[in-house]
């Protein structure tokens, strides 16, 4: 009996210790739409990742970062058995219909015109389906969104399937006492659009990242200044990754799941 005993206790404390080191349920995930019988009918293997955004440019700051999350998404596609195309090849046929149809994205406003869009598109979708085994194409938006680091004492921020807490950027070390912690910062999430050949859609999902602001610890009654260095911690930009994707490609540690 006391060796069954001290084997069930150890049971008991490794059990608990899983559930510790889990992930804790986030209802922030985004709720993806996904076209299951589509997909199944006709399971997707070669991919290529656009260049340009599904909606309006991501903001300038954000450019330096876009070939660096791209990259990342075509090897976390290519680890799990897709077949993705050079980039390239998209930007070219791209620029070629550009010249013939005119850019979709106003530069005055950033609005973009979805009926040229849509123009360049089945362009593009056409001379790809003539040279390769093209499946789907793959958007990769970096989405701009506000919200407060406001949650418990920790002061975390919660949206799209992440917490984050805030980062600090000035000479001091410390938060001003009169800091509105209900203050709405700028975070980013990595949206994901998947269409097929026929330009319909097939999935759609968003996961965070990180904050691009920071608290300054300059300011005597408490702001928000643009970070230095965006999107700079890899794990937090491969957890958006894999967010963003669920269940396209299924996150076994989802936080969505209760």
């Amino acid at each position: 009996m006391p060796s069954r005993f001290r084997l069930l206790c150890a049971a008991m404390v490794l059990l608990l210790a899983a559930c510790a080191s889990g992930p804790t349920h986030n209802p922030t995930v985004f709720p993806f739409e996904i076209e299951r019988e589509a997909l199944a009918a006709k399971p997707l293997k070669t991919v290529v990742i656009a260049h340009v955004n599904l909606g309006a440019p991501s903001r300038n700051y954000l450019d330096e970062v876009t070939p660096v999350i791209d990259g990342r998404v075509a090897s976390y596609m290519e680890k799990n058995g897709y077949n993705v195309l050079p980039q390239r090849t998209f930007r070219q046929h791209w620029n070629t219909a550009v010249r013939a149809f005119g850019d979709p994205v106003d530069p005055t406003t950033g609005r973009v015109n979805m009926k040229t869009f849509s123009q360049l598109m089945q362009s593009v979708r056409d001379r790809m389906q003539e040279e390769t085994d093209l499946d789907a194409f793959v958007f990769t938006d970096l989405i701009e969104l506000e919200t407060p680091f406001n949650g418990g004492l920790k002061h975390l921020a919660r949206w799209d399937g992440v917490s984050r807490r805030p980062s600090l950027q000035g000479p001091g070390s410390g938060v001003s006492g009169d800091f509105d912690w209900n203050l709405p910062a700028s975070v980013v999430s990595l949206q994901v659009t998947v269409f097929d050949m026929e330009l319909k859609r097939l999935f759609v999902s968003r996961g965070g990242i990180d904050a691009t602001d920071a608290i300054d610890t300059r300011s005597s009654s408490g702001r928000y200044v643009r970070r230095r260095n965006i999107l700079e911690n890899s794990s937090y930009i491969q957890e958006g990754i894999r967010l963003a994707f669920h269940p396209l490609i299924e996150m076994q540690d989802w936080p969505g799941n209760p």
